[in-house]
């Protein structure tokens, strides 16, 4: 005999953030990522278990879950750092598959932030932002460094043009990083637990410059366990576990009544005191 589900919030449980106001969403029935029954395997292991997922242009979604779950997988999968064995997906129009000029056509189109920078230590914080602009956009010099400081300006470390990676702060260098993502101009950026390797009090400045990426429009996914960063931006929430989605929802259904047990369990554990 079914019995119904207990009611269980967490909303008082999760750090308040003012919710962030942004344009409006894309149509629904034309989503900029398209995602369905995507797998993944590392031999026997089976990472991704049949995601399905759209995302409208200028949404933003959270992907949350325990370690292992296949959520740094899946997002690495929509730029092809990692490949797919089964499903689809499409990026902007252009279906993921073995074609180089396709694979290409969507790195030109997405940004990607990782939870270690990568930057590359020997180039400036000038150098490393125009690395990409310059190369695979064709931009002359003059162009690319003018833009590169217009995103220093917007990240709020215009003074650190010309030091090192290694001179930089973990925050300073993470503002590098997105900076160094939104001068290719993307259509779409990604972010794998861009807050993880940071001390406590750099958080907030990286999250500040997320929150306010998130009010210009852009499309975001962001792999990150911040549920205050999450209530204030998200649309939609995934929560992952096991290679597959649980359960998703907007913030006010993950927050304030979730439904399946699992993760109820993993909010009351990511969100204790």
């Amino acid at each position: 005999m079914s019995t119904e589900p207990t009611k269980q919030s967490f909303v008082d449980s999760v750090p308040e953030r003012e919710r962030i106001e942004r344009p409006e969403l894309g149509n629904v029935d034309e989503p900029i990522i398209v995602c369905e029954d995507v797998h993944k395997w590392y031999g026997h292991f089976h990472a991704l278990r049949g995601i399905n997922m759209n995302v409208r242009k200028g949404e933003v979604v959270v992907i949350f879950g325990p370690s292992g779950s296949g959520k740094s997988t899946f997002i690495r999968c929509i730029n092809r750092l990692e490949e797919h064995q089964k499903g689809k997906i499409i990026v902007d129009g252009i279906e993921l598959s073995h074609d180089v000029r396709n694979i290409a056509a969507i790195r030109k189109e997405v940004g990607m932030v990782f939870q270690q920078f990568n930057l590359f230590p020997h180039l400036t914080v000038m150098q490393n932002i125009t690395l990409g602009p310059i190369y695979v956009r064709k931009w002359d010099k003059e162009k690319a460094e003018a833009i590169a400081m217009q995103l220093l300006e917007r990240v709020g470390i215009p003074e650190q043009a010309q030091k090192y990676p290694g001179q930089l702060s973990g925050g300073q260098q993470q503002r590098v990083a997105i900076a160094r993502a939104l001068a290719m101009q993307p259509k779409i950026m990604l972010f794998d637990e861009p807050t993880s390797a940071l001390d406590p009090e750099m958080i907030k400045e990286v999250l500040e410059v997320m929150e306010e990426l998130a009010a210009s429009g852009m499309t975001m996914l962001v792999v990150t366990h911040e549920m205050g960063f999450a209530r204030a931006v998200a649309d939609t929430m995934y929560f992952f576990d096991q290679g597959q989605v649980v359960e998703a929802g907007s913030p006010e259904d993950i927050f304030e009544n979730p439904k399946e047990d699992r993760t109820k369990l993993f909010l009351s554990q990511i969100l204790q005191h």
